[in-house]
């Protein structure tokens, strides 16, 4: 891989994690619940003076501290990269939580439909995420360790996981709050519609990788192709005047 194209790939990344911190910012300001990797973290935020992206951060890297244990030998260097990207999502977050302090809908069709734009918006992020294919966000990454060590699918895997994390919440929040919180029916909806929504732009946009990276792989093949051209051009130049291409260098 080109550094130009290591270039794009992380910029496509870097934008699509702040279009996805955006996305879940919208999604829990339509206060019907956040989506479920965000479920804990949230709950967590509605009881302690931390913010919703400190939690993240925090919940994160125990994320990542859990995929070491399982994974052990097998967790790769690369892996590490969830952490500084584990930072950013929760900064993010944060950033865009600061963007909307003042929107509070209070009639439920305008919550619904806060919800329904940040599903559209968590989606699109998802999929530049993916697009890039540089990093995977540790909630991601930890389904793919438990799949890599049990030898399960990972579509099975992250549907339990979001299960799991629903109802984890959900219980914190009756142990810290003694009502339900943070998990509503939004929080269903939100796991329904964001995947949906990432592979259905995948789909129709399934063209765009090419045209993304390809170009860039093709443009630096085409200086290559220029340069050795050029070299060849000198050579036999050289050769035509009777310098040997070591003394027209100086060597």
């Amino acid at each position: 891989m080109s550094k130009a194209e290591i270039f794009k790939r992380y910029l496509i990344f870097t934008v699509g994690l702040f279009i996805s911190s955006f996305g879940v910012a919208v999604i829990t300001k339509a206060d019907l619940g956040t989506s479920p990797i965000s479920a804990i973290p949230y709950v967590l935020s509605l009881y302690y003076p931390l913010t919703l992206g400190e939690f993240t951060i925090i919940f994160s890297v125990l994320l990542i501290v859990i995929q070491l244990i399982i994974l052990r030998k097998n967790f790769k260097a690369e892996y590490f990269l969830q952490l500084p990207v584990s930072i950013a999502f929760g900064y993010f977050i944060d950033f865009s939580m600061f963007l909307l302090k003042m929107l509070s809908p209070d009639m439920y069709v305008v919550k619904l439909l806060f919800l329904l734009v940040g599903c559209l918006i968590l989606g699109i992020g998802v999929y530049m995420e993916v697009l890039a294919n540089v990093v995977m966000l540790p909630g991601e990454s930890f389904v793919r360790a438990i799949v890599m060590t049990l030898k399960k699918e990972f579509g099975t895997m992250k549907i339990t996981f979001d299960v799991t994390m629903t109802l984890a919440a959900a219980a914190l929040s009756f142990v810290f709050m003694s009502h339900l919180a943070g998990v509503r029916e939004g929080t269903v909806i939100a796991a329904l519609l964001v995947g949906a929504i990432a592979r259905f732009i995948g789909k129709h946009l399934d063209f765009l990788p090419e045209k993304l990276f390809a170009s860039v792989s093709r443009a630096e093949d085409l200086v290559e192709e220029l340069i050795h051209e050029d070299a060849e051009e000198i050579k036999n130049e050289n050769v035509r005047y009777g310098i040997r291409t070591e003394e027209a260098y100086g060597d």
